[in-house]
């Protein structure tokens, strides 16, 4: 009993947040991609998705799959408040994993986003997933938001034109640390929304149940020749 007590309060006050309604993409292979908000029976699968990833320096994959990695560890263990994780899978296989934190009443942070299946946007449809759950179901006004690549600052800073907050530091400043932070504000996510945020509900339920387990990729493009389970 002593223990539990300790851990209750090792635990960050949360909030009850409003779920993600799951939504449905076609992407640009044709394949369905179901998106849906992850519980902690996922975190195996998203765990061993993004652990081979550590491995990657190319896109800077290695910071932010060790950073998605203990952000979805701290989910798991309530080290992290009002935290929530976003999938995008493809019969089930894990094609991309989106992380983000509801901050308080109108504020939200983003964390991270990963791309497994890359070539079909899979990470700009969750990175706009995300944001949709900020706005729309959490009913924030701000989303602020950083990006620790090249790639990430093109599709976020640039192809969103988010606001830029850097001169604000050190008073603004992301929770990663001292990287630029940008923000998404209500009015700029009402204009981009028709064309970044795609994707139609409700699904139909034989169509959602091929992501209910979800499943790590056996292979992929970013280590090539590398198998799961190959010794």
């Amino acid at each position: 009993m002593a223990i539990d007590q300790l851990e209750m309060k090792l635990r960050p006050p949360a909030d009850t947040l409003a779920p993600y309604p799951p939504k449905l993409i076609t992407l640009a292979s044709g394949e369905k991609m179901v998106v849906r908000e992850c519980t902690h029976k996922d975190v195996g699968a998203l765990l061993a998705t993004v652990h081979p990833l550590l491995a990657v320096p190319k896109d800077y994959y290695d910071i932010v799959a060790a950073r998605m990695y203990s952000e979805i560890l701290g989910w798991f263990r309530h080290r992290v408040a009002n935290e929530f994780v976003i999938v995008g899978a493809v019969d089930g296989v894990i094609a991309g994993i989106v992380t983000s934190r509801h901050v308080k009443s109108g504020l939200g942070m983003s964390l991270h986003t990963l791309t497994i299946k890359r070539g079909l946007r899979v990470g700009a449809q969750l990175f706009a997933a995300k944001m949709e759950h900020h706005i729309d179901y959490l009913s924030e006004n701000e989303v602020h938001i950083v990006a620790e690549s090249p790639i990430g600052f093109k599709r976020w800073m640039i192809e969103y034109e988010l606001e830029d907050r850097s001169a604000q530091y050190p008073e603004l400043r992301h929770e990663l640390g001292g990287v630029p932070t940008f923000t998404l504000t209500r009015k700029l996510w009402e204009a981009v929304k028709p064309v970044k945020c795609t994707g139609t509900r409700p699904i139909d339920p034989a169509v959602l149940a091929t992501a209910d387990k979800l499943t790590p990729p056996s292979e992929y493009v970013q280590l090539p020749g590398w198998k799961r389970g190959q010794s």
